[in-house]
């Protein structure tokens, strides 16, 4: 677990400063992305549950998107959270961090309607590959430390 959490950390390090630094990268950032991380790695999913909710959630900041698109104003923003809050429900996403990338279009006023879906897809992606990859060392570092740990216990010749 802490392999995760420190992966984890130093990822969302890494996404902020390309956020900061490379032009057209601000909206890979979002913070969102954190709860995202904390659910990934407090409950057990299994992989097709994180695929789904990954693909819940750039499903969602795509209708977020065309909604603003379309238009930035109320009626844009109700129709959206109708719209995922059904999505959520329907195919039982339990992930509330969905509804919030919904909304990510609201705020980074883009002009163009793709750049808030790739970058949830992006960000999300590396997650996933982050986690996996985390997973992955704390396996073996367990399988080392089996290894490592002392079986034997020696006992002292000297009695009292």
């Amino acid at each position: 677990m802490r392999i995760k959490t420190y992966a984890i950390c130093i990822y969302i390090i890494f996404i902020y400063w390309i956020s900061l630094h490379i032009p057209h990268m601000s909206t890979l950032f979002f913070p969102t992305l954190g709860a995202f991380s904390l659910l990934f790695i407090s409950r057990p999913f299994e992989k097709a549950q994180l695929r789904k909710i990954a693909i819940g959630a750039i499903l969602s900041s795509f209708i977020g998107s065309l909604f603003v698109y379309w238009s930035s104003g109320v009626l844009s923003l109700l129709l959206t959270l109708v719209i995922v809050i059904f999505f959520i429900n329907k195919f039982k996403w339990n992930a509330p961090p969905i509804l919030s990338v919904a909304l990510i279009p609201f705020f980074t006023h883009t002009s163009l309607i793709w750049v808030a879906p790739v970058s949830v897809a992006g960000s999300l992606l590396g997650l996933l590959l982050t986690l996996s990859a985390a997973a992955y060392l704390e396996k073996r570092c367990a399988a080392l430390a089996f290894f490592l740990r002392r079986t034997t216990e020696a006992k002292s010749d000297s009695a009292l």
